[in-house]
């Protein structure tokens, strides 16, 4: 593969939308900075994307704190110029609202839309001099309306989307390139697949096509990036052919 003297940084690489993320952006020659709570986790993808060739550095990283995000983009741009953010933090939970404690509400707020802030701020700092770049955030059904027992999680995303809407009516005239992914599906994990069964019994797996691979949403990003200025997207939504909505 050829080498770009770029980074990617993925904030919230985790197993599944993040790792392929990272694996996307790694095959076509970024050099890969993927964060997330407990890195030793990151092992297997580093493993994977180093033996073909790709290039990844694995940081523990606590989104929600301002010290830990700065000195991670920093340290990606120092590497070589960082191109694209990536934020994929989670944050999904579901509490009737008599059990969404503030500790509950407080914590999904700060991980899923002030982790996003301060990710965009600290990558808008980078960007802005060279006046190119590209920051990316992964919303869900929950960033265009609240379900039952989402409270916590869909103030969160709806926050989230704000963030990015603003920043990229400030940004996009700098030339940077801002956009909210919106994912209208289950994502294609062994967690959502043992839900869905819990929920409806084991034909809701019958069909595979009705999960999202995270392989698709790597893809949604890849083509994201490469869109020429005079046709940039802010929203994506994306979903199976069968998702209702």
């Amino acid at each position: 593969m050829a080498k770009r003297n770029a980074t990617v940084a993925v904030i919230g690489a985790g197993d599944f939308i993040g790792a392929e993320i990272a694996k996307k952006f790694a095959a076509e020659g970024f050099t890969v900075f993927a964060g997330r709570r407990n890195g030793d986790k990151l092992a297997p993808l580093v493993k994977e994307i180093e033996e073909v060739g790709g290039s990844i550095v694995a940081r523990s990283l606590d989104a929600r704190d301002e010290g830990e995000i700065n000195a991670f983009l920093q340290d990606a741009d120092k590497h070589a110029p960082l191109e694209v953010t990536i934020f994929n933090v989670g944050a999904n939970v579901n509490f009737p609202i008599l059990e969404t404690t503030d500790r509950v509400f407080r914590k999904v707020w700060e991980m899923a839309c002030w982790a996003g802030f301060l990710a965009g701020r600290e990558s808008a700092r980078l960007m802005l001099p060279r006046g190119r770049g590209n920051i990316f955030f992964t919303g869900a059904t929950a960033s265009l309306r609240g379900g039952s027992g989402f409270a916590a999680f869909a103030s969160a995303k709806f926050g989230l989307r704000a963030v990015a809407q603003a920043m990229a009516r400030e940004l996009g005239p700098k030339q940077i390139h801002v956009a909210h992914l919106i994912i209208d599906s289950g994502v294609d994990t062994a967690w959502v697949r043992e839900r869905r069964e819990q929920l409806w019994g084991k034909e809701a797996l019958d069909n595979p096509d009705l999960l999202m691979p995270p392989a698709s949403v790597a893809e949604a990003y890849w083509q994201l990036y490469q869109q020429p200025k005079s046709a940039w997207t802010f929203e994506l939504e994306i979903r199976p052919f069968g998702e209702k909505w």
